[in-house]
């Protein structure tokens, strides 16, 4: 989730003003799935699920904004944009637009944005050497690395006191 916190705090740039996060362990007596709600001063609200325990690997950052979705798959490294114009968005609050099965409406833009594929680990362990070989700053700079490690610890707090409540004992 620390790649995530990270991302995310890239995007927002804003204080947090609550956070809300349960986890539990499952085949550990670490937390193995993890739950978590922030929401940010701007009030930006953004909701991460990890998991060591689930079938499926899921890969995915996705934001809502009025009349716009965009999805970002990190396993598939693409990217979808779906916009909806104010008059498109209308109708479908009425139910006056065509259903899925004929395609997008009229209003309603599906766009994919170009994605350069690469190996995340690969390109992580490139821009280390750059920034050592050639004196150039890193793309994660130093204070976004303790901004993302302060929100993770905040989270683990979170947990702690969401297992206090509960009655679960002690963890993290």
């Amino acid at each position: 989730m620390i790649h995530d916190l990270d991302v995310v705090l890239s995007f927002v740039k804003a204080p947090v003003r609550d956070i809300r996060a349960v986890g539990l362990p499952v085949i550990s007596d670490k937390v193995d799935i993890a739950n978590v709600r922030i929401e940010f001063e701007t009030g930006c609200v953004a909701n991460f699920t990890a998991s060591r325990v689930s079938t499926e690997r899921v890969r995915k950052l996705r934001f809502f904004q009025p009349h716009q979705y965009i999805s970002i798959d990190y396993a598939r490294q693409d990217v979808i944009s779906i916009r909806v114009d104010e008059r498109a968005a209308a109708a479908l609050m009425r139910g006056d637009m065509p259903g899925e099965s004929q395609g997008p409406a009229p209003g309603i833009a599906v766009s994919k944005p170009k994605a350069e594929s690469r190996e995340p680990l690969r390109a992580e362990i490139e821009a280390f050497i750059r920034a050592v070989r050639d004196r150039q700053a890193p793309p994660v700079t130093l204070q976004d690395g303790l901004n993302a490690l302060a929100l993770a610890l905040d989270i683990n707090a979170s947990i702690a006191e969401h297992h206090r409540r509960a009655g679960i004992g002690t963890m993290c």
